[in-house]
């Protein structure tokens, strides 16, 4: 940790001081599991009290978006006092006080192409968890080729009516809102004609399919649009140019995912957990605890690198396909490395939570996103520049 200025120390003793007051005891566990995280939204149902006040207190202060302006509900933090929000927070291993797509995707988009009135009306709610969002983008004929989705939305008066399937929407049974791409223009060529919606999802016109994976949980579903119906004002961006947001919100979902799954790691260390199973001693699975760790550290380093260059308008651009294949390589490999370290025990299933379940999990990391192999192509040809 770098010394910190005078004024950045005042402002840790700050952070430091009303963490120690405001964080509750149950939540300094550094639980980072599924079903420890918070989602927020309208039907998610808190495990404790501790949970739900967390939850208030942050989001009181802004920061469950930090770095988000204050006008729409966020901390308005530089980026030097968002890490040493940070940093505070994992000295006493506090939780992550909300996680969802709309702070990880839907945000930075409204952000960035949102009316005013969209900004205002979403943002604090995001901020705040009441409104659970989810993604609906990929298709079955749709998928890496995103532009030739076939879900069509018609303008009827003032109301988009929009029909057909989306896949691998996650935990679209437990979302409130979908932020969807729906093809408004089918005469367009396949990357114009595309629209970006914001769109309820409680009402008669959708249904979610949960798809059952082999680790036993199910957060993909597959949703069906039947008549469903918007109104022409939830268009983020312009009509027919939805593919300008939708490139803009894959590099932060791509970048995101990375993210995300360095917070799921960001609990216990490797250390600890060999500490407890007994194999420390073990030098293979020693030495690739330290390598795990410190892949992890210039992971970490590396995601605030390209923080501050969107911050500073420049965007992550085709670097979040890199961010996001370290990401997933790293959970991975985490993953693998206490597998081994458990032995039998970590057969043990322990219901959709246990390290096998974890295990098995992580093999989505490589698709969700964007596959792996994608991810791959997109560094080799755009950030290396290698001949195709």
């Amino acid at each position: 940790m770098s010394e910190d200025s005078a004024e950045l120390a005042q402002f840790r003793a700050d952070v430091a001081a009303w963490l120690d007051a405001n964080c509750p005891d149950e939540m300094r566990d550094g639980a980072t599991d599924h079903d420890s995280i918070c989602w927020g939204g309208r039907h998610f149902v808190f495990q404790s009290d501790a949970q739900r006040l967390w939850l208030e207190r942050m989001a009181q202060r802004g920061w469950t978006a930090p770095r988000w302006p204050a006008e729409y509900g966020g901390g308005g933090l530089t980026r030097e006092e968002d890490k040493v929000l940070r940093e505070e927070m994992a000295r006493i291993h506090a939780r992550v006080p909300l996680f969802s797509f709309g702070l990880m995707m839907l945000g930075p988009a409204l952000l960035a192409f949102g009316r005013e009135d969209q900004k205002r009306e979403h943002l604090p709610r995001i901020v705040r968890g009441e409104i659970r969002w989810c993604q609906g983008y990929s298709e079955p004929g749709a998928g890496s080729d995103l532009a030739s989705l076939q879900t069509r939305g018609v303008l009827d008066g003032d109301e988009w009516v929009i029909n057909g399937q989306k896949i691998w929407t996650s935990y679209a049974d437990q979302s409130d809102m979908i932020f969807c791409l729906v093809r408004t223009d089918r005469e367009a060529p396949k990357h114009r004609g595309i629209s970006f919606l914001l769109v309820d999802m409680d009402q008669p016109g959708i249904e979610t399919r949960p798809i059952k994976l082999i680790s036993g949980r199910s957060p993909f579903c597959e949703t069906f649009f039947t008549d469903a119906r918007t109104h022409k004002d939830n268009v983020v961006g312009e009509v027919n140019r939805g593919w300008d947001v939708a490139k803009y919100l894959l590099t932060h979902e791509r970048a995101g995912v990375g993210g995300f799954l360095q917070t799921l790691a960001a609990g216990r260390s490797l250390a600890e957990i060999l500490n407890d199973a007994g194999t420390l001693d073990d030098p293979v699975l020693r030495a690739g605890a330290m390598r795990c760790e410190v892949d992890s550290l210039a992971f970490s380093l590396t995601c605030d690198r390209y923080a501050d260059q969107a911050k500073a308008g420049h965007g992550t651009g085709d670097a979040s396909a890199m961010l996001k294949y370290l990401g997933t390589e790293i959970n991975k490999d985490r993953l693998e490395l206490i597998m081994s370290a458990l032995g039998s025990e970590a057969t043990d299933w322990e219901g959709d939570e246990g390290i096998a379940a974890n295990w098995l999990r992580t093999k989505a990391n490589s698709i969700e996103g964007g596959t792996s192999e994608i991810m791959l192509s997109i560094i080799s040809r755009r950030i290396l520049e290698l001949p195709q």
